[in-house]
């Protein structure tokens, strides 16, 4: 049963093997509120997962160790898992779902971990890790339907409440829900007034729906690139716990995530996976009601794949109106590239790319179209140069 005095007994567990992340202000994220943000991104193996799957393998017994351990994970669960069992000298075998990334797959290896990779999600993986503890004895480390795991995400929550006492609001991401479980809890007991709010990509909603219908759902399909939090089926545990202590579950898409990864990294310097940056894109996006509060952040890791950080990338640019793209139809004739790139300069875009289209059939056999890429500073800087352009007598389709 989870108490905070388990929480407690979980933080002191942990004071030699988990970092006590930093509290960081981050006051150019969001213009509305006071933004703190929770590091657990820097935490050892990259995410907070390393203290819930230490503390529950500091609580097995002898018997238990003696038989290994078998988890199942999309990659953070799965390397904290990987490195406790490894500082502890147990034999660890880890189900990944195999779209993983390889970035993950490699990094639980490296902790001395087997790894097996499954056909599917999140939840294929759990499947066959419950197949092979049954067939092979293993002792199952849930990643986040158990109290000891629960136990020590929550040690977070007493760190919050350390680092700013004050705090009116807590924004979590939310996947099985062990995170936002084992902090509600211990924020709850100790600050009944804090709220704490929990966040999903709106491709894996299994958590927001389920507390919404006031039963437990099951996701036909997911569908986002924050692998960390795509769960189909809430746990049992974490189910009760969040309908309990949780003000609300909201959802965002994955363009804001991408946005708001863009911006961590651009204006705090920081790397979050998709996962982590979730609770950052709800604040971005006026998701919760924060105005005027001092709000903590849980960026709860930073293990993206670096193989779609530059479509991420990409993404969040046009997402945030940095990069845009304009089609703009012409009278096949000399000095017309000229006097769009003039207007363009004179009010500071950057073009990129150009492409000229001669052969569309949907316009005069004299005309073309003419494609460009602009960098620009926002979406107000974006509708300034077509206002231009259009001024300038140029037609955008």
């Amino acid at each position: 049963m989870l108490t905070l005095d388990k929480i407690y007994h979980a933080a002191f567990i942990l004071r030699e093997t988990a970092r006590k992340t930093d509290m960081i202000a981050a006051p150019n994220l969001a213009d509305n509120c006071r933004l703190f943000l929770k590091t657990e991104n820097l935490q050892v193996t990259g995410s907070f997962k390393l203290r819930g799957a230490y503390y529950k393998i500091s609580q097995l017994s002898e018997e238990e160790k003696s038989r290994g351990i078998i988890a199942c994970s999309a990659g953070n669960h799965a390397q904290g898992v990987a490195l406790a069992a490894q500082k502890s000298g147990i034999p660890a075998i880890i189900c990944m779902p195999d779209g993983a990334p390889i970035s993950k797959v490699e990094a639980t290896k490296s902790y001395g971990a087997r790894v097996e990779l499954v056909a599917g999600a999140y939840d294929d993986a759990y499947a066959r890790a419950v197949e092979l503890q049954k067939t092979e004895g293993y002792t199952f480390i849930h990643p986040f339907d158990d109290d000891e795991v629960i136990a020590g995400q929550g040690t977070i929550g007493l760190e919050i409440l350390d680092q700013l006492a004050d705090v009116d609001a807590v924004v979590v991401p939310v996947g099985g829900g062990g995170l936002i479980s084992g902090v509600a809890y211990a924020i709850k007991q100790l600050r009944p007034d804090c709220k704490v709010y929990g966040v999903q990509a709106a491709g894996a909603p299994s958590m927001a729906e389920s507390v919404r219908r006031h039963e437990q759902i099951t996701l036909d399909t997911v569908s986002t690139f924050a692998d960390g939090i795509a769960v189909k089926h809430p746990g049992d545990l974490t189910y009760e716990l969040v309908s309990k202590y949780v003000d609300e579950v909201v959802t965002v898409t994955d363009d804001e995530v991408a946005a708001a990864i863009l911006a961590l990294m651009e204006k705090q310097k920081l790397v979050a996976e998709g996962a982590g940056a979730v609770s950052v894109a709800a604040v971005m996006y006026n998701k919760i009601p924060v105005a005027g509060k001092r709000v903590c952040c849980v960026v709860s890791g930073g293990n993206i794949d670096v193989n779609i950080l530059s479509r991420v990338i990409s993404r969040g640019l046009v997402m945030s109106g940095r990069n845009t793209s304009l089609t703009i139809s012409l009278v096949d004739k000399p000095g017309q590239l000229e006097g769009v790139s003039s207007i363009v300069a004179r009010h500071g875009g950057n073009v990129v790319s150009v492409d000229y289209d001669l052969g569309d059939t949907g316009m005069a056999i004299n005309s073309c179209f003419l494609r460009i890429a602009l960098e620009t500073r926002d979406h107000n800087h974006i509708e300034e140069i077509r206002q231009a352009l259009i001024q300038g007598g140029f037609q955008l389709v």
